[in-house]
């Protein structure tokens, strides 16, 4: 609905005066609360005058915050260019394949070797200088999980669905491709999503990447969880795969027993 307070229209075309926004009444209601309880407590006209001083200011900060919103969706639209150019595949100089031969994905040169300094070695190095067909393959990653990379790198920022789905990879290319802040987001998907289901893979990755915090939560989760994590199936897969894992989550479980019995 359009509102006749915060609307961007010229006024010639803005709505009528009665038709507001729920953002722009709550933000009144508060405004009028705020004026009754200063008006029914006892002042001077020294505290009036500061009223009227702090109305002004509060006019002045919504005036400025509203300001910084639109300047910050210019910014947006502006480099969402980036997004544009990767999905019409506009000028694209290289070819990344993926691990399981599936077809490659065009991509920027340039803006690889600003997201990553080990993009950037890649593509400076003797072998991938020349012709602008060139081609990389990123062997650990399948089609989708570098299709969902490639969205991330160009984008800032990736579909929920497709975190949920490629987080543990993701997780892995990240920390092999120096992309420090998607291993950020990736990490803190992970902890904010643990559970008895992927307590163990979440572990696994953590210590293949050293990431410290996340292997010690998820330790601890799975050593508060030992029932039923140690004796579900996925557990003897992961013993032979990760024997000292096994050994670490054993030591863990018996020092928070051991603290248990002394408290």
């Amino acid at each position: 609905m359009d509102c006749s307070i915060c609307t961007s229209m010229p006024a010639i075309l803005r709505p009528p005066r009665n038709t507001i926004c729920l953002t722009c009444y709550e933000g009144a209601r508060s405004v009028i609360s705020f004026i009754n309880k200063l008006e029914s407590a006892q002042g001077s006209a020294e505290k009036k005058a500061n009223l009227c001083k702090t109305l002004e200011n509060v006019s002045k900060w919504v005036h400025d915050r509203k300001d910084a919103s639109e300047e910050l969706n210019e910014k947006i639209k502006f480099l969402s260019g980036f997004v544009v150019a990767f999905r019409d595949q506009i000028h694209t100089d290289i070819q990344l394949h993926p691990g399981d031969n599936g077809p490659p994905i065009p991509a920027h040169r340039a803006l690889l070797a600003i997201r990553s300094e080990i993009f950037n070695n890649m593509l400076d190095s003797d072998g991938c200088k020349a012709p602008p067909n060139d081609a990389v393959t990123l062997p650990e990653l399948n089609h989708e999980e570098l299709e969902s990379l490639l969205e991330f790198l160009y984008n800032g920022d990736l579909h929920e669905e497709k975190m949920n789905k490629h987080v543990y990879s993701l997780f892995l290319a990240a920390d092999k491709y120096g992309i420090s802040y998607l291993q950020k987001l990736c990490e803190r998907h992970m902890l904010e999503s643990l559970s008895t289901a992927n307590a163990l893979d979440v572990l696994e990755v953590a210590d293949v990447c050293s990431c410290l915090t996340l292997k010690e939560n998820a330790l601890d989760f799975i050593v508060k969880n030992m029932h039923d994590i140690v004796f579900s199936a996925k557990y003897d897969a992961f013993a032979l795969k990760n024997p000292h894992l096994c050994v670490q989550i054993s030591r863990a479980s018996l020092m928070d027993a051991k603290r248990n019995s002394v408290s």
